[in-house]
This record gives structure tokens, sequence and C-alpha cells, in this order.
């Protein structure tokens, strides 16, 4: 090899050390940068955390030590003093205009401006000597109340009284300025009367209206300005007026002997999850004294809810239920609980069957048709507890013993998955908690009264869709327990809340006689001219 091929070559491998060399550069420069960055992000949080460990954390300005030399006083005293005089021009306007919008937002006002005043009331004050005193001024309270189809104000004035000779002692217990005292409101510092307040229950609870429709509503009917958020205040906290109400009438039930439970669906807003999951409503129906309750145990359906509520107002008696296996476990070691089933319930598994087997279901409904032909025919005699149970022990023991033997041969034949099967096997697990109906006349066959009382919530549930939080569905439980026993007993439920809402103030601390006097079945007694005239033929559901 010459002389110039080996330069050449040499030149060759110098220029791919220098690209190597350089790419090598280039990268590391990258690096050192990205270190770079990395060094100032971890100064920062160690910054960071000194300041958190040993420095102040106090937002506030510091205050600065004013004999510092300012630098630059002089270079910028002109512009300081201009930025000054515009800061203080802007700062005026905006106090300026926060006084007006304070002054604008007195809500309440704005709300009922456009509502006509159509009653007045007068509160002079009780026991005080008014010879003594001259008038002075007066305090004016305006609520709005509620008349079916319009919306009022109604004014409160009481009447301020300073003594006429301002020298004299005023008399022993009385005071130098006299005002009486502002009646209890249910909600305290509450535009809405008791009248307003009954509606918005009713409304949601009674007539299925979400709260958004009802502000359009009273919007209609000239109160202005009212939000969801507001409405949804005035109900919680009428809600929290009627829970010991809610807690007595829970005791007088399950102080009963023969109730029915049942359990409905009621969705419930999970915000963690960000949707509505299905969670459960529980019903329980003192069968006798028509008093109904419905809790919510943040929508469990398992038996521990109603073993706990049993179990709390030691109840002891007939509870008839559905054939949910909840009731199995919760009462099988219970002696004092005795489960009667719902023949209804036996009745559709058979009606179920029909298309596979019309021969053996037409037989257990033929059965199940001759026991409700007994029912019918000891109503229209019209017979007492005591004679129906004579009646049953007659004619539908033979039929319910026969039925009996009839499962136990039968259900051998089918499938256990089969409708045939499966019907014989639901039929024949209940049939002796059935049985217990014909020892005591005062039990029905079926739960139908249960199944019934929960037809409005779910005409709620269409409407309003769902519950907000759990909080809301127990809310759901307390109205919806006073309406539906109001219902029971055919009282006029506007009446009924107008009144009870009023009292209630007036009795947080009271004993559970006192509340039983304010429940809708002992209300009534006092109240004849609320009760409801029942019309043939027409439905409240």
């Amino acid at each position: 090899m010459d002389e110039k091929a080996i330069l050449l070559k040499t030149i060759e491998g110098l220029n791919a050390t220098v690209a190597s060399l350089s790419a090598t550069n280039k990268e590391q420069s990258e690096q050192i940068k990205d270190l770079q960055e990395r060094i100032k992000e971890l100064t920062a949080q160690v910054a960071w955390l000194n300041r958190q460990l040993f420095g102040r954390k106090s937002e506030k300005l510091r205050a600065y030590d004013p004999n510092i030399p300012d630098l630059f006083a002089d270079e910028f005293a002109g512009l300081q003093h201009q930025a000054e005089e515009k800061r203080d021009e802007a700062v005026g306007k905006i106090e300026k205009e926060s006084a007006e919008v304070r002054k604008q937002n007195r809500q309440n006002r704005k709300m009922i401006e456009d509502l006509p005043v159509l009653e007045t009331e007068t509160i002079e004050p009780t026991g005080v000597d008014l010879s003594l005193y001259r008038r002075i001024g007066e305090e004016i309270t305006k609520v709005v109340k509620h008349k079916p189809g319009m919306l009022y104000v109604k004014k409160i004035i009481r009447p301020k009284y300073a003594l006429k000779d301002s020298t004299m002692l005023p008399p022993a217990g009385q005071k130098g300025v006299e005002i009486a005292p502002m009646p209890l409101m249910p909600v305290d510092k509450c535009i809405a009367d008791t009248s307003l307040l009954a509606e918005i229950l009713l409304q949601k609870y009674e007539y299925h209206v979400p709260f958004y429709r009802q502000i359009r509503q009273y919007r209609h009917l000239g109160l202005k300005g009212l939000t969801e958020s507001t409405l949804d205040g005035w109900f919680k906290k009428t809600v929290e007026l009627l829970k010991p109400l809610y807690e007595s009438l829970k005791k007088e039930v399950f102080s009963c002997d023969y109730v029915q439970a049942d359990e409905t669906t009621v969705p419930v807003i999970n915000r963690g999850k960000h949707k509505a999951e299905k969670e459960y409503l529980w019903m329980v129906r003192s069968v006798m004294e028509k008093l109904v309750i419905f809790h919510y145990d943040m929508g469990s359906r398992a038996g521990s809810v109603i073993e706990s509520l049993a179990s709390q107002y030691r109840f002891k008696g007939y509870l008839q239920c559905d054939g949910f296996a909840g009731y199995e476990t919760a009462f099988k070691t219970n002696p004092d609980v005795r489960l009667v089933n719902c023949m209804a319930h036996i009745r559709r598994d058979f009606e179920q069957a029909l298309d596979e087997n019309r021969e053996m279901a037409q037989h257990a409904l033929t059965q199940i048709q001759h026991i409700y032909k007994i029912e019918r025919q000891c109503d229209e005699a019209g017979l007492s507890y005591d004679e129906r149970r004579q009646t049953r022990q007659e004619l539908s023991r033979p039929i319910m013993e026969a039925m009996k033997v009839w499962m136990e041969t039968e259900g051998i034949k089918y499938s256990p998955s089969s409708l045939t099967g499966k019907a014989i096997t639901y039929a024949y697990t209940k049939w002796d908690n059935i049985m217990r109906c014909l020892d005591d006349g005062r039990l029905y066959w079926d739960n139908n009264l249960a199944e019934n009382v929960q037809r409005p919530i779910t005409l709620s549930r269409k409407n309003f869709l769902f519950c907000g939080n759990h909080e809301a569905a127990a809310n759901m439980s307390v109205i919806c327990s006073l309406l539906a026993t109001c219902k029971a007993h055919d009282v006029n439920p506007r009446n009924y809340l107008n009144d009870v809402i009023a009292q209630m103030p007036y009795h947080k601390n009271a004993t559970h006689e006192i509340l039983l006097d304010l429940l809708p079945h002992k209300w009534k007694l006092k109240h004849p001219e609320s009760i409801l005239t029942k019309q043939h033929g027409v439905s409240d559901n």
C-alpha cells in the first residue's frame, strides 16, 4: 500500500472518530441539560420541604421594615403615585358595587316582591301595662303561605314599645323596651310558611313532582329566584323536624303483634362510581292498626336489617312476608316471631307454569281459588275474627292439607329446574307458614296490602329517577311513612302536615305519649273535618 492510500485510510478513520465523538458529545449535552432541569426541580422541592418544616406557613403578606432604603424610590415615585391613584379609584368602584350588590341581593325581599300581602297578624306583648309605654316602631316578618293555586305573603307585625317616662324604672319583670316574641317557626330564618313547607313535601312524595318542576310552578305563581338548593335546604330541615314523629311511629308499628313487611328498590347516586346504584327500602305495616313505616339502612337488603328492627323494638307476633330468604335467616332461631308467607306469590308461580303443564298448574290454582272463595264468603257474611277462624278450620284446613299431600306426591315427578318443579318446591317450602292463617282469623292469606303501600314509591321513582345520596333516601322514608299512614286512615295529608309542622317546633323534646297524639291515626280523632270520604272506583295510586 503506498503512502497516499495510508493517509486516506487514516483520514477516514479520524473522520469516523470525530463523528462518533460529536454524537457522544451531543448525547451528553442533552443528558446534562436534563440533569440540570432535574436539579432545579429537586432544589425547588427541597426548598418547599424546608419551608414546611422550618419556615412560615402563613400566606399573609410579610410586614416589611420601613427603615430599609429603597434604591429605586426616586425613579419610580411618580409611577407608584399614579398606580396607587388608579388602584384606589378601582377599589372604590369595587366596594361601591359590592355594597350595591349586597343591597340588591337581599334575596328574600326579591323573591316575594311580586306576591300579594293577603294576611296580616299583629302580635302585642302579653303581661305588659301598655299605658306606661309609647310605640316607637315595629318589627315586620314576612312569610310565604301556600293556598292551592296561589302563593301570597303573610305579614307578622310586632309593635315595639318604650316607656313614656324615660326617667322611671320599668315595672317588676318588665323591660324599658317591650316587644312580643316571634312565634316559633318550623325552619329558622326561612321565608316559607308551614303551608308552603307542607306543599313542598306533598308535591314531591304525594304527587311525585321533583324539585325542579316545583320551582317552575312557584315561579309561575310569583315566587322569583327560588333555587333547587334552597328548596332542598327547606326540605331537609322540615324532615329533621318530623323525625321524632317518625321514631314514634316506628315504635308504635312494632308494638303490634301482626305486621306485614316487604322491600322495594330505590336508585341512589354513588358519588365514587358516578352512577345510580340499586338500593333497597324496607316497608313494615301493622295490619290491624293500619300504621306504615319505611326504613332505609344504607340500601341493604340483608335479613339483618329487619332482624335489627324487630330486636330494637322487641317485636313479638306474626310477620307476613314474601319468600325472600332473608326473613327465614333473620328469624330462624327467634321463637317470638312467627313468619306467615304469601299465597299470592305461590299462585303467581303456578300461573307461570300453566304453559308448561296446564293440568298440574290448573289443579293447584283451583285449590287456591277455593280458599279465596271461602274468604269472600266470610267477608260477605261479616264474620268476626273468631268466627272466621272457625270457618277456616272447618272448610279451608281440609283443602290445605290435601294440597300439601298432593305436592308431596307430585313434586318428585318434575325437575327442580322446570317451571312446574319450581312452583311446587316454592309452595311446599312455604306451606306450613301459610297454614298459620288457619289459627288466627285476623291473618290475611297474602301480602297484597304491603305491596299496595309501595306503589307510590314506584311512581316517585319514575319521576325523580333517583335519590342523590343515602341521606336523601333516609329522608324519603320519613315523609313516605307519614303520608302512607295518612292514606291508610283516610286523613287529608295537606291538613295533617300543615298542622303538625306548625306544632313540632314546640315538641322537640316531647315524650312518646305526646308525639303519639300527633300521629295520623290519633290526630284525626281531634280533627274529624280532615277525614276523607272514600270514593268508590277512584284509586289513590
